[in-house]
C-alpha cells in the first residue's frame, strides 16, 4: 500500500446533513458564501464538496436530528423547530438567521378559517386539528390544558382547514400562503430558525469539534456580512474629528494617511440599510472618492 492510500484510508471524515427540500438552495448559498464549494448531481447520492476532509448529505430537514442524534451524521443544519419535534438528544452548536424567503423566523402557527368561532387555544377542546408537526401540537395543547384529535397531514394542509378539520398548525414565514386560502392566525407555537447541530460523541472528538466549531464561524460571518456593506473615503485631516463622530462603524474605523499632505483615507463596516442615508452626510464633512463594497464574511 503507498503512502497516499494509507493516508486516504487513515484520514478522519466529517459527516454534514443539509436540508433536502425548501431550504437546500438557501443553504447551498450560505455554505458558498462560508468558503464551501457544494456541488448537487441528480445521479448521485453524495454531493461533492470541495474540502477532502468533508463528506455531504442531503436529507429532508425532518429527519436531519434523529440521524445526527444517533451518529449517523456527525452534524448537521436544520430547523429548531425539528430538534423540538423529534425530542433529539444533540448538542447545538449555532443558529443561523436565514430561511426560505427572508432572514426572518419561520413559525408555525395555528390557523382557523376566517369565519371560524375559534379565537384561542381554549376554544379547541374537542376540536380536530392537522399538522406535520404532531409532537410539537400535542406539547402546545397539553401546556394549554386542551384536549382535541391531533392527525398527522402528508400536505396541503391549509386546504384541510376548510372542509375536513377545525384548524391547523402550519408553517409560515410571512403569511401570505395562509392568507391565500382565507386562514386566520390564532396562536405561535413556535419560532425556528435553522440551527447546527452535533452529535454528542462527534463533538467529543477534537478534531471534529474543531471542524464542527471552524464551520459555525465562517457560516456566521457569512450571514454577518449580509447586511453590511464596508465604506472608504477620503478626507481633510482637519475634517476627521467631525466625520468620525457621524461616522457609525463596527469597531473604530481604520484611519491612514494619504500621499497627499492634509489628507487621510477612512476605512469602516457599517450596516447597509443606512448607508443611503449616511454618505449624503459624509459628504457635507468633506469627503470625497468614496466607494462602497460588499462583504463576504464578517468574523467577530
Amino acid at each position: 500500500m503507498t503512502a497516499y492510500h494509507s493516508w486516504m484510508n487513515n484520514k478522519q471524515l466529517l459527516r454534514l446533513g443539509l436540508p433536502k427540500g425548501s431550504l437546500q438552495e438557501a443553504t447551498l448559498e450560505k455554505m458558498a458564501k462560508a468558503g464551501y464549494n457544494i456541488q448537487v448531481s441528480s445521479r448521485s447520492y453524495i454531493p461533492y464538496v470541495d474540502d477532502e476532509e468533508m463528506e455531504i448529505r442531503l436529507i429532508r430537514a425532518q429527519e436531519i436530528s434523529r440521524y445526527v442524534e444517533h451518529g449517523y451524521l456527525d452534524c448537521g443544519i436544520t430547523g429548531l423547530d425539528w430538534i423540538r419535534e423529534n425530542d433529539s438528544d444533540v448538542q447545538e452548536v449555532g443558529e443561523f438567521q436565514f430561511s426560505k424567503l427572508t432572514r426572518q423566523p419561520a413559525r408555525w402557527v395555528l390557523a382557523v378559517p376566517e369565519n371560524s368561532p375559534i379565537q384561542s387555544v381554549k376554544d379547541l377542546a374537542g376540536k380536530r386539528i392537522a399538522t406535520e408537526v404532531v409532537n410539537l401540537t400535542r406539547r402546545y395543547l397539553a401546556r394549554n390544558g386542551v384536549v382535541a384529535e391531533i392527525e398527522f397531514s402528508w400536505g396541503a394542509t391549509e386546504i384541510k382547514a376548510h372542509e375536513l378539520v377545525d384548524a391547523v398548525v402550519e408553517l409560515t414565514e410571512t403569511g401570505s400562503s395562509l392568507r391565500a386560502n382565507n386562514l386566520r392566525i390564532v396562536d405561535t407555537l413556535l419560532a425556528s430558525t435553522p440551527r447546527l447541530i452535533a452529535n454528542h460523541t462527534a463533538w467529543k472528538n477534537k478534531w471534529k469539534r474543531q471542524k464542527i466549531e471552524t464551520l459555525a464561524m465562517l457560516l456566521q460571518g457569512a450571514l454577518a456580512a449580509e447586511a453590511k456593506v464596508g465604506l472608504k473615503m477620503n478626507v481633510k485631516k482637519k475634517n476627521l474629528p467631525k466625520l468620525l463622530q457621524k461616522l457609525p462603524a463596527l469597531r473604530n474605523p481604520t484611519v491612514s494617511r494619504l500621499s497627499q499632505p492634509g489628507w487621510v483615507a477612512v476605512e469602516t463596516i457599517i450596516d447597509e440599510h443606512i448607508v443611503r442615508e449616511i454618505i449624503p452626510q459624509l459628504k457635507a464633512f468633506g469627503a470625497e472618492g468614496i466607494i462602497e463594497y460588499p462583504l463576504n464574511k464578517v468574523v467577530f
